[in-house]
């Protein structure tokens, strides 16, 4: 049995609160075991028709307001209900708000603990500068090098949750108010009891709290954005039903909260509701090109992937204006917005030499010279066909040439792997780390069951109709300026359409369809990409509603019992799909790795130095801060090598290579885990037989973390070991 008691604290109150306890069902390797209205003066200077006036110089009647303020209360609606629902999945997933702060750490595995540790590191300091200056010379990750991580791994959002965390808690422990409630947990079964605290004074309370909030104002902006494409506030409704329904394939936020995406992504929406306005309006004025610019930085500035995915909205936007629906001055004003944002990212980044070296920048710089001289391939080539693809191999040659020069140049090769991994996905090529990405699930291709589950929930069906509906009008369009002899091919700042086709009058459904294709080739080829396709597939199916794209079905009180017809049969699965996720109930629960940590917090000195597997390196960071010198975030490609040295104990070397690799970079620890020498997610893929591709002199012997497991005597020294772990010390006078 569990009990919980409230500990008696000085910002707590001092009676005591039982709480439920339940035997609830957990996934795989959880535990079941739960533990339990004034009048107001008017301001100097406020008139009386103020609301009147800034009415009227934003154009909109009154009429208007009442439809822009009941779409805005409706969006607001479903980002707090998103927010409650994450909120709650996380909940029901870990039951963390009965966690111990050891316990909340070490639920962030892999990555997340490594990006926690920063935050963790900013408010622990003595001021927020200090812990700044701490973050930006950092001793602990890759011992003995000192590295800027916020030049190396994206952690804006960290910094400004660690500064918001302090004002608050500042604040309220100004005016004396509580932040947090602290209790005593019991855990039973012999295990002492230990601490836990919930409000928003608990760092980890704060932190996730902040995710999630962000993460329901971005399904305040999908609400938005389906409305906007689509003409309707029905569309808003489809988008976020959509959404819900199918919010296992959208998002892994409720699981993953400190992961980059979760901070990144809403800002993607943001942007790409802000350039689909741009899309749509004639001329945008300056202060939308400066809202679209601050988006990109925002999506940027959090998240290292970034850069893929706006190439692809770069390319959309090229295929745009190739086909003639976006004007050359309209594509150069979006570019340049592109390129002094990314100059401002690089600038923060402090010099991150995979910002300039990235195709991304490569794109930019060609799409801009192919528009600047788009005259000359007016003059050399026939309109038509020929100028299209000729524009398209222009831009495909210059880019590739440009990246492999600056990479060259600026000697920088910490994409190369990116290569490796696409290499592999069409040919038979392998290396250790390509096998180390595509030997997880996540790095594989599109799995079946993910577009039978699109199936499922009309998701797909949808698309498919609102895809084949705009690109059966497009090439009308297009086989009619052919036919007229294609005169206005890429000159003019008009939007070249064909009278009549009002689809393809709006440029913007061209660029999300091409948008759409794009992000369904990066979810194929690598699965976890599906975060960027089913969200826009959810906008995409908000043009159901949209006169423009379904005018053919009749007058609008036809179209939308054809909307409320699909949305219903859309509920028969996606309903399912939403009481399967609520019916995940479980706590988070790692004996065997709390019992690692206290070891080496109580047995090693502070300046230990550790050696292991990635995920469970960022956990010895995070929480015992023990210095180590491989972690999760693989981008880098020293770090590579650094693991590549570390993980030759689950090779089938000899015991004195790995020692003398190990010694190489001064492990005073290794953490030893039985399960990285035998698992094995498929043929292949086991970490003996990664290694047989970059060690096949040794095929056919026996791992060396199997020879260790039995008896380390031989090399190292056994200084404790648990039914996961076994820590290894490399002995010193061998140095």
């Amino acid at each position: 049995m569990v009990a919980k008691s409230r500990k008696q604290t000085g910002k707590s109150p001092t009676t005591q609160t039982d709480r439920d306890k339940n035997q609830l069902v957990s996934p795989p390797g959880k535990s079941n075991a739960r533990r339990p209205g004034r009048e107001g003066k008017a301001f100097p200077g406020f008139h009386p028709n103020g609301l009147a006036g800034i009415r009227h110089k934003l154009g909109l009647t009154p009429s208007a307001v009442v439809k822009h303020g009941l779409t805005l209360l409706l969006a607001a609606l479903t980002g707090y209900l998103h927010w409650l629902h994450l909120s709650q999945l996380f909940e029901n997933d870990r039951h963390f708000s009965h966690l111990s702060n050891l316990e909340k750490e070490m639920a962030f595995r892999t990555e997340m603990g490594l990006y926690y540790s920063y935050y963790k590191t900013i408010i622990e300091a003595p001021s927020f500068l200090d812990g700044v200056h701490l973050v930006m010379n950092d001793r602990l990750t890759e011992y003995p090098l000192v590295i800027n991580t916020l030049k190396r791994f994206n952690l804006y959002p960290e910094v400004v949750l660690a500064s918001w965390y302090r004002i608050y808690t500042g604040v309220m422990g100004y005016f004396g108010i509580p932040t947090k409630m602290c209790w005593s947990i019991n855990r039973g079964d012999g295990l002492t009891p230990v601490d836990s605290c919930e409000g928003m004074g608990d760092p980890a309370y704060f932190y996730v709290t902040c995710v999630f909030m962000l993460n329901g104002v971005m399904m305040s902006l999908f609400f938005i954005y389906g409305s906007y494409l689509s003409g309707s506030r029905l569309g808003g409704v489809v988008t976020t039903m959509c959404f819900f329904f199918n919010h296992g394939e959208s998002t892994r936020v409720m699981w993953t909260p400190p992961l980059r995406e979760s901070f990144a992504y809403p800002f993607l929406v943001l942007q790409m509701l802000l350039l689909t306005y741009i899309l749509r309006t004639q001329n945008p004025s300056k202060t939308t090109m400066v809202a679209l610019g601050v988006s990109n930085l925002c999506f940027m500035l959090p998240w290292q992937f970034a850069q893929f995915v706006l190439l692809t909205q770069v390319a959309s936007l090229f295929a745009s204006y190739i086909l003639g629906y976006l004007s050359p001055t309209k594509m150069q004003s979006i570019l340049v917005t592109h390129m002094i944002t990314l100059a401002v990212c690089f600038i923060l980044m402090f010099g991150n030499s995979m910002l300039l070296t990235s195709f991304y920048a490569s794109s930019l710089i060609s799409i801009w010279a192919i528009i600047a001289m788009r005259d000359h391939f007016a003059q050399v080539f026939k309109a038509g066909i020929i100028i299209w693809v000729m524009q398209g191999l222009a831009w495909v040659g210059s880019t590739v040439l440009l990246k492999f020069m600056l990479s060259t140049i600026l000697g920088a090769s910490d994409d190369a792997h990116i290569s490796g991994l696409i290499k592999s996905k069409f040919t038979s090529y392998r290396d250790f780390h390509t096998l180390m990405y595509t030997c997880a699930a996540e790095f594989d291709f599109m799995e079946l069951e993910t577009p039978l589950r699109y199936l499922k929930t009309l998701l797909l069906p949808i698309n498919l109709l609102v895809v084949v509906l705009v690109a059966g009008r497009t090439f009308q369009d297009l086989g009619r300026f052919l036919r007229g002899g294609g005169k206005a091919s890429g000159k003019s700042d008009e939007v070249v359409v064909a009278a009549g086709s009002e689809v393809a009058a709006k440029g913007e459904l061209v660029y999300h369809s091409l948008q759409l294709v794009a992000f369904a080739l990066l979810a194929v080829l690598i699965m976890r990409l599906k975060l960027f396709l089913t969200p826009h597939m959810c906008i995409m199916a908000s043009l159901i509603c949209s006169k423009q794209v379904f005018g053919w079905i009749g007058e609008k009180c036809k179209n939308q019992i054809v909307v409320f017809a699909v949305m219903a049969v859309m509920a028969v699965q996606g309903l399912a799909n939403l009481q399967a996720q609520w019916a995940i109930i479980g706590e988070f629960s790692n004996l065997p790795q709390e019992e690692l940590l206290d070891w080496i917090q109580d047995n090693t000195g502070p300046d230990s130095v550790f050696a292991g597997a990635m995920p469970t390196m960022a956990s010895v960071k995070l929480s015992t801060g023990r210095p180590i010198v491989n972690h999760p975030h693989y981008e880098d490609a020293g770090l590579r090598e650094r693991t590549k040295l570390v993980y030759s104990m689950y090779s089938r070397m000899s015991g004195e290579t790995v020692k003398r690799n190990l010694m190489k970079l001064g492990v005073d620890f290794f953490v030893l885990e039985d399960s990285w020498c035998t698992r094995r997610t498929r043929p292949g893929c086991s970490m003996p037989e990664i290694w047989d591709i970059e060690d096949p002199q040794n095929i056919g012997k026996i791992p060396l973390c199997t020879h260790i497991s039995r008896n380390s005597r031989r090399h190292f020294t056994t200084v404790f070991s648990n039914d996961i772990y076994k820590v290894l010390e490399v002995p010193k006078d061998q140095r």
